[in-house]
């Protein structure tokens, strides 16, 4: 699906190469820095969102960023019921009608896999928005441009991956993108129920990336750079008792910031629930809010990238 710098669907982290990520952050910082300059880049052309599932910044950032290219939008914030799927139809058949709609096509779905079953069938490239626990590429995307953002640099960076690591696409996709740089070490903090998984142990493994499992998050606190938090996800246990106890885990306040390397910075992909004190928000390293509003942009970039 990526070869060389060409890009026809976005569906996994794996599919960029570090070439093709650095492309999109220089862009990305073209696009935030001289935003006239992009103004009707994609005039004419349409984007579909289609969301079985709920999303706010997601959605609203990719339909910002095709207004702001000079583009339209179109679709439903609630497939499920506001679409034909409600009716039985399959995905494979609503993507095939809606891609003779739109020139491209962002999918949010339940299911893990749900993005590479789009883009089989798709006449017009599909952008992932979350495929259930599988990958979120995009938030990634951005995620990977925020660290290179604050911290000036990817390479030799140390990461904590902090809460519901078994079900988190956005931890699993920055780990694939992550592997891409050099002197890169990852911490996986997290309980047992909800570690991350052996598929992404195995891959670092293959290409060498040192990483530590743990559930001591004060512990793991002094010796990285990013600390990225996410929050135990309620809608993806059928057992309420598990969920209760592993919810709240987790919590980074004043005392936890402390803890922290002056120049490290806490991010989040939102939304968050307790995993975070509002007291947090005024320290600047919490990067979550720019953190978000790094998506436009790297939303832009991709756009253009792929309808340019």
């Amino acid at each position: 699906m990526a070869v060389g710098s060409r890009l026809r669907h976005v569906v996994e982290s794996q599919q960029f190469s570090r070439a093709l990520l650095e492309e999109l952050f220089v862009r990305s910082e073209e696009m935030k820095r001289e935003p006239h300059h992009f103004i009707g880049r994609l005039a004419g052309q349409v984007m579909a969102a289609l969301f079985y599932e709920p999303s706010t910044r997601t959605r609203l950032s990719f339909e910002a960023a095709m207004l702001r290219l000079g583009g339209t939008t179109m679709g439903t914030d609630n497939a499920r019921e506001f679409s034909s799927a409600a009716k039985g139809e399959t995905l494979e058949d609503t993507i095939r009608i809606v891609s003779g709609y739109a020139d491209v096509i962002v999918v949010r779905h339940k299911e893990e896999g749900a993005a590479k079953r789009a883009a089989a069938v798709s006449a017009v490239p599909i952008i992932n928005a979350g495929d259930g626990p599988g990958q979120h590429p995009t938030q990634a995307l951005l995620d990977l441009y925020t660290i290179r953002d604050e911290l000036s640099k990817i390479d030799g960076v140390r990461v904590a991956m902090v809460g519901d690591l078994a079900n988190g696409r956005t931890v699993r996709s920055l780990t694939y993108l992550l592997s891409k740089f050099k002197d890169i070490k990852l911490w996986f903090v997290a309980p047992p129920q909800v570690a991350m998984g052996d598929d992404l142990k195995a891959h670092l493994d293959e290409h060498h990336v040192p990483w530590v499992e743990t559930e001591d998050l004060n512990a793991v606190l002094p010796d990285v750079d990013v600390v990225y938090m996410t929050r135990i996800q309620k809608e993806r246990f059928t057992d309420p008792e598990a969920y209760n106890a592993v919810k709240g885990v987790y919590r980074m306040d004043k005392a936890s910031m402390t803890l922290m390397r002056k120049y490290a910075i806490l991010m989040h992909p939102l939304p968050r629930v307790d995993e975070i004190a509002p007291e947090v928000d005024e320290d600047p390293r919490a990067a979550y809010f720019r953190q978000a509003r790094n998506g436009l942009h790297i939303r832009m970039a991709l756009l253009d990238k792929l309808l340019s």
